[in-house]
């Protein structure tokens, strides 16, 4: 009997102990998968892989896809593609892109490879050219059927020198009903944000849209070099938020600067802490120099940001007798009690308040260039003149569609 008992614990223990290890194996090995999907530029990307299915070998700067000829809004993607921080363009980059059909299905064809009809028959690629261009002609997607998610085109990336594929934010579009304020705060700005502001050209709609490799990518291998840390990166949304309108236009109110002027270039010149009240005011010549100069086509915003013995009333008494002194009439002098409030969603920004500057640069209210502690020299006058002259092209001057 006694031989039976110790025989039978004997058993219990060797189960106990095997469980054991086989649950240390097994947490083991989903650590393991973790650590090695946590290596992976980008993070894993499901689908991405459909890429190389039916990848031509040699892969234009510009496509149009099967959907052109079918039913629906034709629309022109087009854009630049730049390395990491957005000022030197990437050439040799594909793009892969699919999209659902004009009735909200990824719609496969007769003749189809098995592996890629999940994708959709309005599928293709381009790969940015020597200067970092591509374009896409194609149709708006619809969205899924008896569904609230906002229609949308995948991409997915393939660098030259990066192993791995990844994906990028869908493309969306502004002008969505489906696309609420909760989901544009949910959108990851992975390649810089992926909302489309559509112009229209004749039947055609335009949307430019710039791609920033790495920018918000896990794992990337290369680092934004910007030695000093100030304002939203480039390629990402210029956001809204409230100032205090001291000066200028829309003096007295609370004028969203992008909301109301987002249409053509904006130039945000952000003051902290570090107030040279002999530089701010040369900036400021120069810059109402040049919104005078391009008239509608530029908007220039100053706001004051220093939090040291802010008061409001005085603050407001400050930019109006800076106003007057330069004789200020295009350019907005706006303040907030500091860069972190939230009250005027000021801390969207991401400003550095010890900074001495932070100018940011937008064009139909996407962030297309930036600059930090900037002198007002003449060569520094020139490179904003000149960021402004190279970021116009053919369709600058397009409309905007009319909706009820």
């Amino acid at each position: 009997m006694k031989r039976l008992f110790k025989f039978g614990l004997f058993v219990i223990m060797f189960s106990f102990l095997s469980s054991c290890n086989g649950q240390t194996k097994e947490k083991s090995q989903t650590e393991q998968n973790t650590t090695q999907k946590n290596k992976i530029v980008g993070g894993g990307c499901d689908g991405c892989e459909l890429m190389y299915v039916g990848m031509p070998k040699n892969i234009n700067s510009i496509d149009t896809s099967a959907g052109w000829k079918e039913k629906g809004q034709k629309i022109l993607i087009t854009g630049t593609v730049f390395k990491i921080g957005g000022k030197i363009p990437a050439p040799n980059v594909v793009i892969y892109y699919w999209q659902t059909d004009n009735n909200g299905y990824y719609s496969p064809k007769e003749g189809m490879d098995e592996h890629a009809k999940r994708h959709g028959h309005i599928r293709g690629w381009v790969k940015s050219d020597e200067n970092g261009k591509y374009s896409i002609y194609t149709i708006r997607p619809a969205p899924y059927p008896n569904d609230d998610i906002p229609a949308h085109i995948h991409t997915s990336i393939k660098e030259p020198n990066i192993k791995d594929e990844y994906y990028i934010d869908e493309f969306v579009f502004d002008d969505d009903i489906l696309l609420s304020g909760n989901k544009r705060k949910a959108l990851e700005n992975r390649g810089g944000s992926g909302v489309l502001r559509v112009l229209i050209d004749k039947d055609m709609q335009v949307a430019e849209h710039n791609i920033i490799l790495g920018l918000n990518i896990p794992n990337y291998p290369q680092i934004n070099q910007s030695k000093l840390n100030s304002g939203l990166e480039i390629g990402e949304d210029n956001p809204s938020f409230t100032p205090f309108h001291a000066f200028g236009p829309d003096k007295g109110t609370r004028t969203c600067p992008v909301c109301k002027y987002g249409r053509f270039h904006g130039i945000v010149y952000f003051v902290g802490n570090t107030s040279n009240w002999v530089n701010i005011k040369k900036w400021l010549t120069f810059l109402e120099l040049e919104s005078v100069s391009r008239s509608k086509y530029l908007k220039v915003y100053f706001v004051y940001g220093n939090e040291k013995n802010y008061n409001k009333e005085k603050r407001l008494k400050e930019l109006e007798s800076l106003g007057n002194e330069l004789n200020i009439k295009n350019t907005a002098l706006t303040f907030i009690p500091s860069f972190s409030d939230k009250e005027s969603d000021a801390v969207l920004n991401k400003i550095n308040p010890e900074v001495e500057n932070t100018f940011v640069i937008y064009r139909n209210r996407a962030i297309i260039d930036k600059f930090v502690d900037l002198k007002p020299t003449k060569e520094n006058f020139n490179l904003i003149s000149q960021t402004l002259d190279k970021t116009k092209n053919e369709f600058f001057d397009l409309a905007e569609p009319k909706h009820d």
